[in-house]
C-alpha cells in the first residue's frame, strides 16, 4: 500500500509516522511538504501531530489552505484513507473534512501522557483489529485537544457510529477524571459518515512498538492495511 504523509512546517511527528509505516510495517511511503500539490498515486494520506504555521491564529486554521489540501480533499472525495492525528485532527475539522472543532484544553495546561482509550467501535477501517470495549493505552501530547460540536452533531456521531476511540480509566470507564482535555462526551478520535477519514487525537505512532511501552496503536495502521487490501480485491 502507498502512503504518502504531509509535513507542515512545524510538524514534529511525521518521522514517527514514517517510520512504523516504512520500517515497522514494510510500506511504501513518501513524504510530502505541504507546498506539494499532488500525492504522487498514494493510496492513503497521514497528516501527523505536531504544530502548523499558523496556529497562533487557530490550530489548523491556516493549514487548512496549503496546496497539498485539495489534493487530500479529493483523497477523501474518492474513498482513499486519510488518517489526521492530533494537529492532523485540527486540521481536518478546519478543513471541513469532519464536523466540530477542537478548543483549549479545559485545564488550560497542555496535556503530555499516557491515556486509556477505549475502542468505540471495531467495524470501521480503522479499528477493524481491535475489539468493541477494547482499553487501549496510547500518548496524549496537546495543549488543544478539547473537541466541541454542537448537541445535533455530537448525537449524530454517536448514532451513526463514528465516534472510534473515548478516553475512559484503565477499566474501560467513562469518568470525569478520565477526560484529560473536557472534550465533549470523552471523544478521543471521529470518522466521517462515509468511513474513510479520521480524526484522533492520541498518538497511535508512539505506541506502536513494545519498545515504547505500548503497541496498541499498531492495530489501526494494521486495520488500515487489512481493509485496504479487501477493498483492492474488491474493485
Amino acid at each position: 500500500m502507498r502512503w504518502a504523509v504531509i509535513q507542515c512546517p512545524g510538524s514534529n511527528c511525521d518521522q514517527d509516522v514514517v517510520h512504523v509505516l516504512k520500517n515497522v510495517l514494510g510500506q511504501e511511503v513518501e513524504l510530502l511538504w505541504h507546498k506539494n500539490t499532488s500525492l504522487n498515486g498514494a493510496e492513503a494520506v497521514v497528516i501527523p501531530g505536531g504544530f502548523s504555521y499558523g496556529d497562533y491564529l487557530r490550530c489548523g486554521a491556516i493549514a487548512r489552505f496549503s496546496p497539498i489540501m485539495p489534493a487530500v480533499k479529493e483523497a477523501a472525495a474518492q474513498g482513499k484513507t486519510v488518517l489526521g492525528i492530533c494537529n492532523g485532527f485540527q486540521i481536518l475539522c478546519e478543513a471541513g473534512l469532519l464536523p466540530g472543532v477542537l478548543i483549549r484544553n479545559a485545564s488550560l495546561h497542555f496535556r503530555c501522557e499516557t491515556r486509556p482509550v477505549r475502542v468505540e467501535n471495531a467495524q470501521s477501517r480503522f479499528t477493524s483489529e481491535y475489539q468493541a470495549g477494547q482499553v487501549l493505552q496510547l500518548p496524549i501530547a496537546h495543549g488543544e485537544g478539547n473537541y466541541v460540536a454542537d448537541e445535533a452533531t455530537l448525537d449524530s456521531l454517536f448514532t451513526n457510529k463514528q465516534v472510534l476511540f473515548t478516553y475512559s480509566d484503565a477499566n474501560g470507564q467513562v469518568t470525569d477524571d478520565s477526560n484529560p482535555n473536557g472534550t465533549s462526551r470523552h471523544i478521543a478520535g471521529i470518522m466521517n459518515r462515509e468511513g474513510n477519514v479520521l480524526g484522533l487525537m492520541p498518538h497511535p505512532e508512539r505506541a506502536s512498538e513494545l519498545i515504547l511501552g505500548s503497541a496498541d496503536g499498531l492495530g489501526l495502521f494494521q486495520s488500515i492495511l487489512s481493509n485496504g487490501a479487501s477493498l483492492k480485491k474488491a474493485a
